[in-house]
């Protein structure tokens, strides 16, 4: 186990256990409401796999989680200088993320050394400064085209100086060009349905022209909320009619067709993508490790940018990134939890469910 790993499981039993003494030292952010809380949150505990640790409140906001309104994580103080002087410096980017500053500048500030000021700040968040400032700015830019602000006054208003530098980050960081994250799901008609399968609630979602999500969970208002934030823009219109495409991938998951082969109407980026199209490559009851779909895709050295593709994916099953492992042959993430994962591996190679 490596000192991370040790880490965050002491955070998780501070988590399961209510623990107020952890309170100051980190934030969980959970993936399927986009809330971030106190380990002492008196809300419903999360499923782990659902859960990331920030060490700051600023953090899990630059990453786009929202505070819980019952607990107000942001009210929470650092107990340890050192992270109180991270979280200073952090509130200080907030406050002149539109300027240019440099490390230099920072240690002068904060009367201390620059590389000792990014040492300590990378040890505790995992990220430069530099790197904090980017993801505020994207932050604050992806509000703004969310608004509708026009591209162009929403960049420099993030404290970009030219246009060229966010279009050459879009690609990571938004996932598609501002323009099109500008208008996703703008004028769109969604239609919807959650029904009971053998891994719990399953969400459909499908456009005139094909399936847009496909989620799994244990909640239907999760469910519900995660598509409203993802196309927000979009009318949603729910129907439990159980369309053609619902029958279909309910058949897979009752082992009478091999496969779910059904048209798509997903939005990624370039890379997402091909990314994308090597998963459904992948033939029903193989597995591919992540290196070997960078392989396949032709960018060896992007492993992690690979997993991160398969943890950005719309539409499970259809897009079978439950297929991809880690080298050393662990189940490694899922975004719909890794039991999940395991059961679906395994219906694969059985053609049916273990109850």
């Amino acid at each position: 186990m490596t000192p991370k790993q040790k880490t965050e499981d002491i955070f998780w039993q501070a988590c399961l256990g209510k623990d107020p003494a952890f309170d100051g030292q980190f934030v969980l952010a959970v993936r399927t409401t986009g809330i971030y809380c106190r380990p002492s949150c008196p809300a419903r505990t999360p499923r782990r796999e659902n859960v990331r640790f920030f060490r700051l409140p600023q953090l899990a906001k630059a990453a786009g989680f929202r505070p819980c309104k019952r607990c107000q994580p942001d009210e929470a103080h650092p107990v340890d200088p050192q992270l109180e002087l991270i979280a200073d410096v952090c509130r200080f980017l907030d406050a002149h993320y539109q300027q240019a500053i440099t490390l230099a500048k920072l240690g002068k500030h904060f009367h201390t050394s620059p590389n000792h000021l990014q040492r300590l700040f990378k040890a505790y968040t995992g990220i430069s400064p530099a790197g904090y400032l980017l993801a505020r700015r994207m932050g604050t830019l992806r509000a703004a085209l969310e608004k509708g602000s026009a591209v162009s006054q929403a960049i420099y208003e993030a404290g970009f100086t030219s246009p060229s530098r966010v279009y050459e980050r879009a690609d990571s960081m938004l996932g598609m060009t501002p323009a099109a994250y500008r208008r996703q799901g703008s004028g769109e008609r969604i239609y919807y349905t959650i029904t009971d399968c053998p891994l719990g609630k399953l969400l459909v979602a499908h456009t005139e022209r094909g399936v847009c999500a496909v989620r799994l969970g244990d909640r239907e208002d999760e469910l519900e909320q995660t598509l409203q934030d993802e196309f927000r823009s979009a009318t949603l219109l729910r129907d439990d009619t159980h369309s053609t495409w619902v029958q279909t991938l309910l058949a897979y998951l009752e082992s009478s067709l091999p496969h779910p082969d059904l048209p798509l109407d997903v939005r990624g980026s370039a890379f997402q993508m091909r990314v994308w199209q090597a998963l459904q490559r992948i033939p029903p009851s193989e597995t591919r490790t992540y290196a070997q779909v960078a392989e396949d895709i032709g960018s060896p050295s992007a492993v992690r940018a690979v997993a991160n593709a398969c943890a950005a994916n719309p539409a499970a099953l259809v897009i079978p990134c439950h297929r991809v492992v880690r080298s050393d042959g662990g189940l490694g993430g899922y975004r719909w939890g890794i039991e999940r994962k395991q059961k679906l591996l395994e219906h694969e190679q059985t053609k049916g469910f273990s109850c």
